[in-house]
């Protein structure tokens, strides 16, 4: 059995002020073909469907549209989770007429799905809370699925009742999980976790989170230990980070499969992927992953004055750039508007004036040409702290950050 796992699609998300709908549509049409030329069996998509709780018209039409290509006519089952930056109801909700097409949805962490047979030939055979298991066309053994959409402290407590919002959840999914698998899963059949979570190895170092990403780690809070993980399970499918990376290989692979797109700069230049997952029952699972191609990658340069940006600039125009020039003095307008007018995928322009006395006098010069919040944020802290913000400090900004973003646009 193949399964294509996927995550963090963000659709609606722009970069800055950039829109990046058109490349959102490649990168969707691209995975669609790369499910059908492997030949999956199912599809996962591990959360962070969209980039708000409340996505654009455009952005709700391009999942329903990518998820039921994905579905072919009830043929091949598509299994989508809610990540943090989705709201869990939206999800769930249009999960009645969804399934009838071999679409399953999970937004809510113990969600109970009916039954279910499409005219192409999957089933859904039985479903527990946080559990489903499936009957795929040509397979004489099931796939059972562990489902875990985004749980933090405070939706544990909400859906499943738990006190204490960090140690409390990592109790609650442990026993949750281990119940599960000892119930449903033998080696009888192929069984997954599929989770959003901020997953890392007991003891080992934390996985870095993207620079814009919402955080769901705050402190050492919500970190989600791989220890956990029923020795049932055969693969783990991950969403919430945004680089292709594992995170541990015991007691099977647990596998980041990253971002489709590369979201913000601290992703710049990263390749992406999808994870192609080969599974058969008590076997080990044969993990690879495939090269997503669509998209302007994203690139940071530095330069020695304009004419050296500007010579590179030309040199790479299907990009997205921010952009620092080293110079002795602050870039005039003239400049600013010569780089701009040299490329369109100008998102920010970093300027490295060598002269710290002009920098102290002039900081309000480098703020109106900088668009990079959190490195205004950096700045600011280093003026009136006189040192770096640690990693903690910049995390709470983050999460400040997000949250008013999501309150504006309830507001609105």
């Amino acid at each position: 059995m193949k399964i294509l796992h996927t995550s963090d699609w963000h659709l609606g998300k722009r970069l800055n002020d950039r829109e990046r709908a058109g490349e959102q549509v490649a990168v969707m049409d691209e995975i669609v073909r790369v499910a059908d030329e492997e030949a999956a069996d199912a599809v996962i998509v591990a959360g962070d469907l969209f980039d708000t709780f409340n996505p654009p018209v455009e952005a709700i039409e391009l999942l329903y549209r990518t998820l039921h290509r994905l579905a072919r006519g009830g043929q091949r089952l598509v299994v989508a989770i809610a990540g943090n930056h989705d709201s869990p109801d939206r999800v769930d909700s249009p999960d009645v007429l969804a399934r009838e097409s071999g679409i399953f949805f999970a937004g809510n962490p113990m969600i109970v799905s009916q039954e279910t047979r499409t005219e192409g030939g999957v089933t859904l055979v039985r479903s527990d809370e946080g559990f489903a298991e499936f009957r795929l066309p040509g397979f004489d053994y099931p796939l059972r699925v562990l489902l875990t959409p985004y749980t933090n402290g405070q939706r544990a407590k909400r859906y499943m009742g738990t006190e204490d919002a960090d140690e409390g959840l990592r109790v609650f999914l442990r026993d949750h999980w281990a119940g599960l698998a000892n119930k449903y899963c033998d080696t009888e059949g192929v069984n997954l976790l599929v989770a959003h979570l901020f997953m890392a190895r007991e003891g080992g170092e934390l996985p870095e989170e993207p620079e814009d990403e919402r955080p769901i780690n705050i402190g050492g809070a919500d970190v989600i230990y791989t220890s956990l993980i029923p020795p049932a399970m055969q693969y783990a499918a991950l969403g919430h980070l945004h680089r292709w990376q594992t995170v541990d290989t015991e007691p099977c692979p647990a596998v980041y499969s990253g971002s489709p797109l590369s979201y913000s700069f601290s992703e710049a230049e990263q390749d992406k992927y999808v994870t192609l997952v080969d599974l058969e029952p008590g076997c080990p699972a044969r993990v690879t992953k495939r090269r997503l191609t669509s998209g302007r990658p994203l690139v940071r340069g530095r330069f020695e004055g304009v004419e050296a940006a500007l010579q590179w600039l030309a040199e790479h125009l299907d990009t997205w750039v921010e952009l620092t020039v080293a110079t002795d003095i602050f870039l005039t307008a003239q400049e600013v508007k010569s780089l701009h007018a040299a490329h369109d995928g100008i998102v920010c322009i970093i300027p490295d004036v060598r002269d710290a006395s002009l920098v102290n006098d002039r900081v309000a010069s480098i703020h109106d040409l900088r668009s990079d919040v959190n490195a205004l944020f950096a700045e600011y802290f280093r003026q009136r702290k006189g040192q770096e913000p640690n990693e903690e400090i910049r995390s709470l900004f983050r999460e400040a950050l997000s949250m008013d973003g999501d309150s504006r646009k309830s507001d609105s």
